[in-house]
């Protein structure tokens, strides 16, 4: 997994859900490896996040990108990317499963969390990844 941050300005084109975007990709013979074969968008307020599946340079793999897009003005974004690798699709979702049920257990009780699925208890890990009972 790795972090990319990333700010664009002044995007020309226009992108599916009105935002303007730059084309900034590779070449036409050299962008296989960076289109997605699936994109999720996530709206959420001044912010929308994308799911996006690619392949890999070889074509012989997968991987998932997760990026933020933050409106700064109506001609300014601000985008952050995550890459994730097969290898740790489970603990990424494990992870982000574990602290999600945290903040509703410790923090949030009483909130309506609207749109999460319920998912089972995951066992709860230390620091070190042991598991705690």
């Amino acid at each position: 997994m790795s972090y990319e941050p990333h700010t664009d300005y002044g995007y020309q084109g226009a992108h599916s859900d009105g935002y303007n975007m730059q084309d900034r990709r590779a070449p036409r013979e050299d962008r296989h490896y960076r289109e997605e074969v699936y994109s999720k968008r996530v709206p959420a307020g001044k912010r929308t996040y994308f799911f996006d599946v690619k392949p890999t340079r070889s074509g012989d793999d997968y991987f998932i990108t997760i990026t933020e897009s933050k409106r700064i003005d109506d001609h300014h974004y601000e985008k952050h990317k995550i890459f994730l690798y097969k290898e740790d699709f489970g603990k990424f979702i494990a992870a982000i499963h574990e602290v999600v049920q945290h903040i509703r257990e410790e923090y949030l009780p009483d909130y309506d969390f609207k749109d999460l699925p319920e998912l089972p208890l995951a066992p709860r890990r230390s620091q070190n990844d042991e598991a705690v009972d």
